[in-house]
């Protein structure tokens, strides 16, 4: 890890964003509504952390189910050496199964993991609400839904808070911590301090839609997407994403997080900027969303196939039909020209995220980027890569980019306003 990072990483793990008018605080029973893919993963790192945890779910099956996950996870560690049997039964004894929501009666804490579905998560809030700890806060792990707005039907908006967390929750360090307009400063403090506790890095922003990391990861899939209504070969694009330091192609990424979810919160967005007068811009990625959920009927890998293909017990391949649905381009682009758009769009999306006062600090934002979706270290995070394209280098290319690709790549105006003053992030 290089020198600025390291220091960028101590920032933000000494509080720097962290309410200094509060004291330390701690969680003493944790609630977890829902116990499937976040679900689980949340309840296993906090009874990791000697945290006592009480996971429901709709049934009783269903939460038992999320426990099993976890034994193995546990399994898994006993068998590498990492911890000891007598320990991995200590983590278990710390959770609570169940299908009663009564049992969340002491829980100072409650990070509702459900469905990506307003009213599903609006009616949880209410039901476990009522029944915590009065003084306790509650969280929302929404990758998208505003804060903001979730937080109409709670009790105490003022102690209501999003924490992001990122699959598989007990791999990836990144939380993302996300203020509402009427988050107070005792709730932040109380996240930011359960997140440290957890052993993951805390990024504190404001309400978004996406907030930081969901809105700018989302760019990296969208361009991916373009690139391949524009007839570029699939595997030139995944080849790409993996060369521009991505852990995982653009649709290889798309497969697993499934298309039918990207389309649903794409049509959420739709619905709830036309109730604000507002429209959603078309981009190039619609119309590959569109042929492969409406026509095609590819979601991705969970629904059997999506992009790639998934022969059981082999290994996964691009689905050979993709270029009959998308038609080769005639002249092709290169790689440094895929890899430039891939980078390019993640940075330009970061800055307006900066500019709009989402991400508040450069170290949030280079830290999140790495180690929330992946952006490569080795360019130190998405402001860093354009400190170290240079700044006014940067903003040309970005005119370049938006006079042949589109407005997605227009120069935010903080970025213009840097680059006559030879600013650096």
């Amino acid at each position: 890890m290089n020198e600025i990072l390291k220091s960028q990483l101590d920032e933000i793990n000494s509080g720097a964003n962290r309410p200094k008018n509060v004291d330390q605080t701690s969680v003493k029973k944790l609630g977890v509504l829902g116990s499937g893919l976040m679900g689980h993963g949340i309840t296993y790192v906090s009874a990791l952390s000697e945290i006592e945890v009480v996971m429901t779910d709709s049934s009783q099956e269903n939460a038992d189910k999320g426990f099993s996950r976890i034994e193995d996870i546990l399994h898994d560690s006993v068998e590498l050496g990492r911890i000891s049997q007598k320990n991995a039964d200590k983590i278990l004894n710390r959770i609570t199964t169940t299908d009663n929501y009564n049992r969340l009666q002491d829980c100072d804490l409650i990070i509702e993991a459900v469905f990506e579905d307003r009213d599903l998560k609006r009616k949880v809030t209410t039901q476990a609400e009522r029944i915590m700890d009065q003084n306790g806060i509650f969280a929302s792990n929404t990758s998208t839904l505003p804060i903001t707005s979730l937080a109409e039907k709670s009790i105490r908006p003022k102690k209501f808070i999003g924490i992001h967390f990122f699959s598989p929750v007990h791999k990836m360090k990144l939380v993302e911590i996300i203020k509402g307009k009427r988050t107070d400063d005792e709730t932040i403090a109380k996240a930011f301090d359960y997140v440290l506790t957890i052993g993951k890095i805390p990024i504190v922003v404001n309400d978004s839609r996406g907030f930081y990391t969901s809105r700018v990861f989302s760019t990296y899939t969208n361009e991916g997407l373009a690139l391949l209504a524009e007839g570029n070969h699939p595997q030139e694009i995944e080849s790409a994403g993996k060369k521009a330091g991505m852990p995982v192609g653009p649709l290889a990424v798309i497969d697993e997080i499934n298309l039918g979810l990207v389309a649903r919160i794409r049509n959420q967005t739709r619905e709830d900027l036309a109730t604000e007068g507002k429209e959603l811009p078309l981009l190039p990625s619609d119309r590959v969303i569109d042929i492969m959920t409406k026509t095609v009927n590819r979601l991705g890998r969970a629904n059997g196939g999506g992009f790639y293909e998934y022969p059981e017990n082999q290994k996964k391949y691009l689905w050979p039909q993709l270029q009959t649905h998308f038609p080769p381009a005639k002249n092709p682009l290169g790689q440094d020209e895929m890899i430039e758009r891939i980078l390019f769009i993640q940075a330009i999306e970061t800055i307006r995220a900066y500019e709009e006062n989402v991400v508040t600090s450069v170290a949030d934002a280079n830290i999140g980027s790495i180690f929330g979706w992946g952006f490569d270290s080795n360019k130190g995070g998405t402001l860093q890569f354009v400190n170290n394209y240079g700044i006014q280098e940067f903003e040309k290319k970005s005119i370049q980019l938006e006079k042949k690709y589109g407005e997605r790549f227009k120069p935010p105006k903080m970025l213009k306003e840097m680059s006559s003053k030879k600013e650096m992030f």
